[in-house]
């Protein structure tokens, strides 16, 4: 699975996040977009609205779904959890790092015995390190975190693989030192993405598309500067010039 990391194609690195609230509004995104983007995001906004009826209109239409729902409890209950959404049918989903390694570990053995029982193909599981909406004052003064952002991200990520689990979201700021600890096996799924001539909204560590693939990210997770836009397709494919020069 992870062997064809190198062999994406500009379009299936790019994951839209459908951060609404709207079944409507997210119905017109995807349908705007499903020809221009490889995944759509679906968080916890959207999913705690529109429950599994999204899912399964995405489905049928053959979209694949990143669902970002940060598990984040003990062992037996992130497993069954993660047991559940693989069924689905989803393609992505995550965890909190911090969670530990028994549950990682328990969350991915699940994941996978699911997706078995269904005959289809272990979707991608990846851990949440440092939300990209903290900075380093809420990280080591609220936290209490001893050590630099950075560190820690990285300390996360070692624990992430060590763990089983096929990546990381995490800053693109962090991709390079990611990157060097835990080698090219290893997924590094971007949020705080922000192209040149977008505003950086609620987003600390941002980074631009090209930037941080060079960097060493796998995908960009992207919502606003596409979503928001007047021309949703024409913001993509600003996007997919901007990622490509990249390469």
């Amino acid at each position: 699975m992870l062997a064809q990391r190198n062999k994406l194609e500009v379009k299936d690195r790019l994951i839209v996040a459908l951060d609404v609230s709207s079944v409507d509004e997210a119905k017109k995104i995807v349908t705007d977009l499903k020809d221009h983007v490889g995944m759509f995001k679906m968080g916890l906004e959207l999913y705690t609205h529109a429950g599994l009826e999204l899912f399964e209109l995405m489905r049928s239409e053959g979209i694949k779904i990143f669902f970002d729902g940060k598990f984040h409890d003990i062992p037996n209950t992130a497993a069954q959890a993660s047991r559940n959404i693989t069924r689905q049918g989803v393609s992505m989903f995550n965890v909190h790092a911090t969670g530990g390694s028994a549950m990682m570990k328990a969350a991915v053995e699940a994941s996978a015995e699911a997706a078995k029982e269904k005959d289809f193909e272990r979707p991608y599981l990846i851990a949440v390190t440092v939300l990209t909406s903290m900075g380093p004052e809420t990280v080591c003064d609220e936290l209490k975190v001893n050590d630099e952002v950075l560190n820690y991200v990285t300390h996360l990520a070692k624990l992430t693989k060590q763990s089983g689990l096929d990546g990381v979201v995490a800053s693109a700021r962090e991709a390079a030192s990611i990157r060097k600890a835990c080698g090219d096996d290893f997924l590094i799924v971007t949020p705080g993405i922000r192209p040149q001539w977008a505003a950086t909204n609620d987003q600390n560590r941002i980074v631009t598309p090209a930037q941080a693939l060079k960097d060493g990210a796998d995908f960009l997770v992207i919502g606003r500067p596409i979503t928001a836009a007047s021309d949703r397709k024409s913001a993509a494919q600003k996007v997919l010039e901007e990622m490509s020069s990249a390469f």
